[in-house]
């Protein structure tokens, strides 16, 4: 304090008071969140007991990660701590979410030995935030689905499979498959075999024919196949003409052959797989064996 009965103190004797340098006092000094309540007659910049309080708050909203501009809005009354907290709070969630997927790369990375410029693309499409994830995904379903109204509404949100949605604290595994179904999803001969997939339901659908008839008829197909499969009944012999039947009835095989081979896409199962992981499920079956069986029973009937 100096000695001429004001009770001022100078920039050190503030320091000292506070435990904070000289250097960071004058620093936001000069930033104008701790201005000097006066000068000396050499110029030196004098503090009160006011000061002292003012200071010690603004290390306290520091230290909570508040920079300077806010810190300068709450002590002027522009907005409240609360408030400022608030946000702080939003914007550390997203650094916490950030870090877990870095962390979630570098375990994936560790794990598969991955090169350089692997670990590059892997932390590059991981760590793409939600907004760029959606649209990722939303221009794949805008070039599926554009302009095929009659096509099932499960199929299409069963496509959406969410990968905005990448878990806040996601496994290695996770990242793996995000990764993969973002390269899929962006892939123009992939996006051609769903278009041609989805094409032929909704080529199938009548505007009457209820939501999730695509579904149901799938199911019927894996379980019928199943059977036949189980009974050792060969995709040519005779006793499958029935088991067809029961499954299509009275279709055009050609159609139905071509419509098999566009579902059964290797492609479309790792799809599906990808999804799964993703959200945090175990992989769904593609039934290979029951779709190989049904495709090769067509075959056999119509010389494809």
């Amino acid at each position: 304090m100096i000695d001429d009965g004001t009770g001022l103190l100078t920039i050190g004797e503030l320091a000292r008071a506070t435990g904070l340098t000289v250097r960071t006092i004058r620093y936001w000094s000069d930033e104008g969140v701790l201005p000097p309540v006066t000068r000396s007659t050499g110029g030196y910049r004098l503090y009160d007991a006011a000061s002292v309080a003012r200071l010690e708050l603004i290390r306290t909203l520091r230290e909570l990660g508040l920079g300077l501009d806010d810190v300068h809005k709450v002590l002027v009354g522009e907005t409240t701590v609360a408030r400022v907290a608030a946000a702080h709070v939003v914007a550390l969630d997203a650094q916490i979410r950030s870090l877990r997927v870095t962390r979630a790369v570098l375990s994936s990375v560790a794990r598969r030995g991955s090169t350089a410029e692997e670990m590059t693309l892997m932390n590059r499409l991981a760590r793409l935030s939600a907004a760029e994830r959606s649209r990722i995904v939303d221009d794949f379903m805008t070039e599926v689905f554009d302009g095929l109204d009659t096509a099932d509404p499960d199929i299409r949100t069963r496509l959406r499979f969410a990968p905005a949605d990448l878990p806040d604290d996601p496994t290695p595994e996770q990242v793996d498959a995000w990764v993969e179904l973002a390269e899929l999803i962006q892939d123009p001969e992939f996006r051609v075999t769903m278009r041609r997939a989805v094409e032929f339901n909704a080529a199938d659908r009548g505007p009457d024919v209820p939501p999730g008839t695509s579904l149901w008829f799938m199911s019927r197909l894996v379980r019928l196949a199943g059977e036949a499969l189980h009974a050792g009944t060969a995709p040519e012999a005779p006793e499958a003409d029935e088991v067809l039947r029961s499954i299509l009835g009275d279709a055009d095989l050609d159609a139905v052959l071509e419509r098999m081979e566009a579902a059964s896409s290797r492609q479309l199962a790792r799809y599906r797989e990808l999804a799964s992981v993703v959200r945090g499920l175990e992989p769904q079956s593609a039934y290979p064996e029951e779709f190989s069986w049904v495709v090769a029973a067509l075959r056999a009937r119509t010389g494809g």
